[in-house]
């Protein structure tokens, strides 16, 4: 078995999606009514979006009796000032709760939390 995609609900995929596009620069696979799915360059696995037409969005930091989060998108950059400037630009909006210093915690336009970290430099080999 080969991972194709997490999927992300939404109350519209298509709107959902195209922020994801931005801020990935993935190339849209495909494109129907309900489903849009998102694939990197070079291949490998993708990012998903299909209609919920009773989307709730989800409370961060989680609250009791609040909408949970299910799962959420870890993001690694290079450089942390430029990924932050970026995703606000394509309209990802800095959540209020921050838990670690060296992690930026990010809703999507849905409110879908996503973190961006500091990629780890690789070890010589």
């Amino acid at each position: 078995m080969i991972l194709s995609a997490p999927v992300l609900d939404a109350p519209d995929p298509h709107v959902l999606a195209d922020f994801y596009q931005r801020l990935l620069g993935w190339t849209v696979v495909q494109d129907e009514p309900d489903w849009v799915k998102l694939r990197p360059p070079g291949g490998g696995t993708g990012l998903s979006f299909q209609t919920e037409p009773i989307y709730t969005v989800p409370t961060w930091p989680a609250a009791e009796g609040a909408q949970q989060i299910m799962a959420h998108l870890d993001l690694e950059v290079d450089d942390m000032e430029d990924a932050c400037l970026h995703a606000e630009a394509v309209g990802g909006v800095l959540a209020d709760f921050q838990p670690e210093d060296d992690v930026r915690v990010y809703l999507d336009p849905v409110g879908h939390p996503f973190c961006l970290f500091l990629r780890e430099p690789e070890a010589p080999a």
